[in-house]
């Protein structure tokens, strides 16, 4: 597609936003969506329209419609269409599974009863017209059969797992609670990054941890040398019932939080961690040991309960030192799952409120399967090779 091309849309968009305003923005998306349409399958296909070159992939054939429903209304667009090459617009695919499970989420909200102005102003944003209950048992079919098979797939060799839970908003038994959604992500051996599992309880309870586990174990994981996560009494009786005799990395970051609060003054916490960051950051196992004892010995009288508690809790972060030194970084804490959890709350913080467990699921499975995607293109996370 040569330069001149790429802008061939041009004249008309600005001609519609001129004499129209914002009425005319769905008509300009319309125009926008087919061209960059085009242009992605004369890259698939490896020429252009009627160009005969050796790199030629396959060949055009004709438009598709397709009605996508968007915040200024209904787009009807004309998806094009290949032979002898897999082809569809990348700009439908990406954010499709999170964008109807947000949708069905806040439907379910509106038709149960349970919403309020706000919800219903999101509801007609969102998808610019009233639902009905049939509507969206219809709609919800497809999609959680879509997402029960990516949650359940097969698994395999993973080395390193990580562990994490976040809460959110449901009504449940009429009245509302915070549930807790336990997620997995796992390093394969090809040190690829791969969320294994998501699962809504209750609670972090023993029992939920325990069950969410064995589900992955289930579904064929097995192979890990290292789990991480932060220290939670339900999470910690479950991974040593499933996962008996596997090292444990406590998150480094959490240790550090959980350390301060056994800081008796304010003005100590800024010496405290940086005292403990010595140990973090040290070479090995032995100096890291050897920084622990002196920074127990300094604040053994002036704080007493920080000293003690260092004892008892701190080596819980060393496991990292027996893995390769070129993985500690990425294994001493799980910041990973964290910024998973923040683009999840990005997505459900629209809801606020999930109507039951099934409709909250819904809507992570599908924002942690699009990453999910998105990883399995990424570059590798750790290289597996030891040095």
């Amino acid at each position: 597609m040569t330069h001149a091309e790429d802008y061939s849309a041009m004249p008309e968009l600005m001609e519609l936003l001129t004499k129209q305003g914002f009425e005319g923005m769905p008509a300009a998306m319309r125009i926008l969506f087919n061209t960059a349409m085009k242009a992605e399958r004369e890259k698939a296909l490896g020429a252009g329209p009627y160009e005969r070159v050796p790199e030629r992939k396959g060949y055009a054939n004709g438009f598709k419609p397709k009605t996508i429903a968007t915040r200024m209304g209904a787009i009807l667009l004309d998806v094009p269409q290949t032979r002898d090459v897999a082809f569809y617009p990348s700009c439908l695919e990406r954010g499709i599974r999170s964008e109807r499970a947000l949708n069905l989420s806040m439907a379910e909200m509106y038709v149960q009863g349970v919403s309020t102005r706000k919800v219903s102003r999101i509801m007609e944003t969102l998808c610019g017209f009233e639902v009905s209950s049939q509507q969206v048992s219809n709609a919800t079919v497809q999609l959680d059969v879509e997402l029960r098979s990516w949650r359940e797939r097969a698994l395999g060799n993973i080395p390193y797992l990580i562990i994490d839970a976040r809460y959110e908003k449901i009504r449940h038994g009429g009245s509302v609670i915070s549930s807790a959604v336990l997620i997995a992500v796992g390093i394969t051996p090809e040190g690829k990054r791969s969320i294994l599992g998501v699962s809504v309880s209750l609670s972090e309870a023993e029992v939920h941890w325990r069950d969410f586990l064995g589900s992955l174990q289930a579904r064929g994981l097995h192979g890990v040398l290292c789990i991480v996560s932060d220290d939670h009494a339900g999470l910690k009786a479950a991974r040593q019932a499933r996962f008996p005799g596997i090292p444990w990395q406590r998150c480094q970051f959490h240790l550090m939080q959980n350390a301060m609060h056994y800081v008796p003054k304010l003005d100590m916490r800024k010496g405290v961690a940086a005292d403990l960051k010595v140990i973090l950051d040290a070479p090995d196992r032995i100096r890291a040991q050897e920084a622990l004892q002196v920074t127990m010995t300094k604040y053994l009288k002036t704080a007493p309960k920080l000293s003690a508690w260092l004892e008892a809790n701190f080596v819980e972060g060393f496991t990292v030192f027996d893995l390769p030194a070129d993985h500690r970084r990425r294994l001493r804490t799980s910041n990973l799952l964290e910024r998973i959890n923040r683009e999840v709350k990005r997505r459900t913080r629209v809801a606020t409120l999930f109507p039951n467990e099934e409709s909250l699921l819904r809507l992570v499975s599908a924002v942690l399967s699009e990453i999910d995607e998105e990883w399995a293109t990424a570059k590798t996370y750790l290289t597996m090779e030891t040095k």
